[in-house]
């Protein structure tokens, strides 16, 4: 097939028209002929891109990697394709971090995506190239970013709290106190504790990781969460009985001696009242008056 060069409109026509084998030599040469001498290879649209990339991507199959015509056509399809970086990228516009980064590690996923390519399979390369663009750009918020949002003033601030870290570490060979950082970096300590504590959002560590090597632990296999510590449901019981301690202790005797008899040895009304020799009625009248007056006063108290 032959693809004119004079112009890079009959070059697109006749890539479109071409079909997918093994393309010749000379015939990528034209391709790359009429690229350089016409336009930028990342400024192409998306079908220009496409068309011109199946060409590429059949002569990069039979070219032996490592050579120079192999960087080359491997180079000129990454600049070819920088569109879909931009446009993966789009999707992350509101993250914090800067774009250029992002579409920087997203380049990275394209050139991945290159080298894995086969075009043999069928599969478009912007369908096979998105998920590994995408995939990478989401690695990198993954262990770079905050685990919690925290302002950009903060951010900054650990930056320059964990180079001052390092700096004082080796001059007093000890780790330096809030107050040291303060002095050094003209900041309050008040600033420094903020800084040091919004550090804590940078990243997380799951309930379910391992403990890491060295840990006491570690030989046991338990998670953080099989780790941490549970609230006992009888503290909560101890919290009100030492609460009551000094209430029950104004009661009278008698009183003092029927809550005894109800909650201590769990007698009934009548069991406490033959005790006591006075009716079961005397009883209940005479609880319910000290446990109201004992609950109200507690309520008070909290």
């Amino acid at each position: 097939m032959t693809i004119a060069t004079g112009t890079t409109t009959d070059t697109r026509a006749a890539l479109r028209a071409q079909p997918m084998p093994a393309v010749p030599e000379a015939e990528t040469d034209a391709v790359l002929s009429a690229m350089s001498g016409s336009e930028d290879p990342a400024a192409l649209g998306p079908a220009d891109a496409r068309a011109m990339s199946k060409v590429l991507f059949g002569r990069m199959a039979a070219l032996e990697e490592g050579t120079h015509e192999y960087q080359y056509v491997r180079n000129t399809l990454v600049e070819m394709n920088l569109t879909l970086v931009r446009f993966a990228a789009g999707r992350f516009r509101h993250r914090s971090e800067p774009m250029e980064d992002i579409v920087q590690v997203g380049t990275i996923g394209l050139i991945k995506a290159i080298d894995r390519f086969d075009p043999e399979r069928g599969i478009e390369f912007p369908t096979f190239a998105l998920p590994t663009i995408i995939g990478e750009m989401k690695r990198f918020f993954r262990d770079t970013s905050w685990a919690v949002h925290v302002p950009r003033r903060l951010q900054e601030l650990r930056l320059v709290l964990a180079r001052a870290t390092d700096d004082l570490s080796q001059q007093l060979d000890r780790a330096p106190t809030m107050r040291e950082l303060a002095e050094h970096l003209q900041l309050s300590v008040e600033e420094v504790s903020e800084g040091l504590v919004a550090s804590n959002g940078y990243s997380v560590s799951s309930l379910d990781s391992q403990p890491g090597e060295g840990d006491s632990e570690s030989e046991s296999g338990a998670s953080i969460a099989e780790r941490t510590g549970e609230v006992d449901p009888g503290m909560e019981g101890i919290e009100n009985l030492e609460s009551l301690k000094p209430l029950v202790a104004q009661l009278s005797e008698r009183e003092r001696t029927m809550i005894s008899l109800r909650f201590g040895a769990e007698m009934t009304q009548s069991q406490i009242g033959k005790e006591m020799g006075i009716s079961q009625m005397h009883v209940s009248r005479l609880l319910t008056r000290a446990l109201t007056r004992l609950r109200s006063q507690l309520l008070v108290e909290e």
